[in-house]
């Protein structure tokens, strides 16, 4: 079982990096201002943390283990991401760095840090310090001592309790995608003494549910039965904000036309079509060609209106000069749009890979009417200079596996019918 994984502390992060580029103890006291005995603490602190040597000590100086080298690539990652939010923060008020000149990421601590990432998910003040186990007065104190370092405005009263300015909410932001590097630099390094500790968040849509995420989840835990994997259902928005602020490694679904925002990047990894599907040995199952005026006889179960395939129902019959059914069942729940498919004599339009597993299965049956226009990339979305750890590059490796396997059985599917 993984451990619980410690914040660690900014200034022993900032004391191995020097250590690693100078080579030694002499050379990094020098450059950051603290004793030998202060700089030998700080290693063996962190290599108490993570449970490997980071160093090999030797006569000629100190160099990069394995695990060292790992994780000197992810704390130069997290502290330039948290270097990136102080400036961006800096930015937003508008107004220069008030502590003599020193940019204040070089001062600010992983007490700060959490203090600020506290405040911002509980909204209170005494909330946030019962959150993190300290007394709300010090939770206090540690904040202003953040808004003194920074020169920032970060905290203002509400009405519901405390909320964080924009600048504040920059610099929480990259705060965690910082912490996030550090998370992986755990993992990385757990896995050179042969534990695997791997956890992976994705953000899933729907049109990504039903096939490609459980065969790639159910191939990587077959094979590595210790990697945790927490799935996060949500609306797009929703799952967007969870990507750029570090709480999810990646999206997996419908990709957007143009990329919402310009931190993230897409890949596209299959063409999902809507279908038109029925109950197996449905009357229109069976025929050979279908009009409009067919599909008119019968009734329907669709999406809610407003969403994408709705529209696209209703334009079928609207841009023929033809008024759409009107016996409907709307539902938001592809679940039970399948049950009441199967156990009537219901159309549906759906997505034919949401429709994968029954139609392999002999359950449904897709009914032969072509429509076009309605394809919809889906694949995987990412954060912009993203570093993925090999496990995550392993499961996204079996996301296109899966998304291959899908297209192939699709097409043979289709070609049959």
């Amino acid at each position: 079982m993984a451990r619980e994984r410690e914040i660690l502390n900014l200034r022993h992060i900032r004391v191995f990096l020097e250590v690693a580029k100078g080579g030694g103890i002499t050379a990094a006291a020098n450059a950051v201002n603290l004793s030998q005995p202060a700089i030998t603490q700080a290693i063996a602190k962190l290599e108490g943390v993570f449970q490997q040597q980071l160093f090999i000590r030797g006569t000629s100086g100190m160099f990069l283990t394995e695990a060292g080298t790992l994780f000197q690539v992810r704390a130069q990652r997290a502290l330039s991401l948290i270097r990136e939010g102080c400036t961006l923060a800096l930015k937003k008020q508008a107004r220069g760095n008030t502590a003599g000149g020193v940019p204040f990421d070089q001062l600010i601590t992983s007490t700060q840090l959490r203090a600020l990432l506290a405040v911002e998910h509980s909204g209170n003040f005494t909330l946030a310090a019962r959150h993190i186990g300290v007394s709300q007065p010090s939770l206090h104190r540690v904040s202003r001592d953040l808004e003194a370092v920074s020169g920032l405005k970060l905290f203002v009263k509400s009405q519901q309790g405390i909320d964080l300015t924009e600048a504040a909410r920059v610099l929480a932001q990259y705060s965690k995608l910082a912490y996030s590097e550090l998370k992986h630099a755990f993992e990385e390094i757990d896995a050179t003494r042969g534990v695997d500790s791997a956890h992976i968040t994705v953000g899933t849509l729907p049109l990504a549910r039903s096939f490609v995420l459980p065969t790639a989840i159910n191939e990587l835990t077959a094979n590595r039965p210790f990697v945790q994997i927490s799935v996060v259902d949500g609306p797009y928005d929703d799952v967007l904000h969870g990507l750029r602020h570090g709480e999810i490694d990646f999206i997996i679904g419908a990709l957007r036309d143009p990329v919402p925002i310009d931190d993230v990047e897409q890949e596209a990894l299959f063409t999902d079509q809507l279908g038109i599907f029925a109950r197996t040995g449905h009357p229109l199952a069976e025929k050979a060609t279908i009009t409009l005026d067919d599909l008119l006889l019968y009734p329907w179960t669709v999406p809610r209106p407003g969403t994408p395939t709705r529209k696209h129902f209703d334009a079928l019959f609207k841009n023929a000069g033809k008024e759409p059914p009107e016996r409907l069942v709307d539902t938001g729940s592809h679940v039970l749009m399948k049950g009441i498919l199967k156990g009537s004599d219901r159309l549906a339009l759906i997505s034919a890979h949401q429709m994968h597993e029954e139609a392999a299965r002999g359950q449904v049956a897709r009914v032969p009417f072509d429509l076009p226009g309605t394809g919809r990339p889906i694949g995987i979305t990412t954060r912009r200079d993203w570093r993925a750890t090999p496990t995550q590059k392993q499961f996204m490796g079996l996301l296109r596996k899966a998304a291959s396997n899908l297209t192939q059985g699709t097409s043979i599917y289709i070609k049959n019918q």
